[in-house]
């Protein structure tokens, strides 16, 4: 039985590349992401991890890096005090469209908790991405949300 994927997609008045640098710049994915920081050198192969506060939460190997097309990385919540599950992927496939980008981000191999707990995160982190890149502000860290797990571990 396969596990089940996770598809979110949505439409960016950007460039792919003002977009990819979003997706891999720490500055940025610290203000779009809710304080969490991406480090790498975005390479095949190549470390990577989100951290918050000097702490840990995700961290995984960059899978595929054709910038500004495609990124993928491997996924495995290291946040102290979140239940870990098997390693899951995360895919950003960058469409250009004109004067729009189509952002599609497909998380799979996923369990069960992180299905759920991403099925609230990134519907918050790509609309802060999304904000950030479209008018130079990025969603506030104290929205309200229905539950402090769903965005946990995205």
């Amino acid at each position: 039985m396969s596990k089940p994927d996770y598809v979110y997609v949505t439409y960016i008045e950007t460039t792919a590349e003002k977009l990819w640098h979003a997706l891999t710049s720490s500055e940025f994915t610290e203000r779009f992401w809710f304080g969490y920081r991406a480090t790498s050198d975005w390479k095949v192969g190549s470390p990577y991890h989100f951290a918050k506060d000097g702490s840990r939460a995700m961290q995984g190997e960059v899978l595929i890096a054709d910038p500004p097309r495609k990124l993928a990385y491997s996924w495995d919540v290291v946040k102290e005090g979140v239940e870990r599950e098997q390693i899951s992927r995360v895919t950003f496939d960058i469409e250009p469209r004109g004067r729009i980008v189509k952002l599609t981000v497909t998380h799979d191999d996923l369990g069960p908790k992180t299905l759920r707990d991403i099925s609230g995160g990134w519907p918050m982190v790509i609309a802060s991405l999304k904000s950030f890149l479209e008018t130079g502000r990025e969603l506030p860290a104290d929205l309200p949300t229905s539950g402090a797990k769903e965005t946990s571990n995205v």
